[in-house]
């Protein structure tokens, strides 16, 4: 089942931007990575059976605290 992950996380630097797309790009399934800043910094998690809350857990530990899981949805 492929899915479709909205993390909200702050994006300061260009430090920050690859720790976040190394940690990602780990996780199991996972097939694409790209982020959002509408408003919002946000990263998008395209995959299959993605655990979305390990993931986000990862970014909280290695990142910053800031982490917000904000949909996993069923991509088309």
């Amino acid at each position: 089942m492929r899915q479709k992950i909205v993390i909200e996380i702050p994006l300061h630097s260009a430090k920050y931007k690859r720790k976040i797309l190394t940690i990602c790009t780990i996780a199991d399934g996972v097939t694409s990575v790209s982020f959002e800043r509408e408003g919002k910094d946000r990263v998008v998690i395209k995959g299959e059976d993605v655990d979305a809350a390990r993931v986000t857990e990862c970014l909280r530990e290695k990142v910053t605290k800031h982490a917000r899981l904000v949909t996993v949805a069923m991509d088309d």
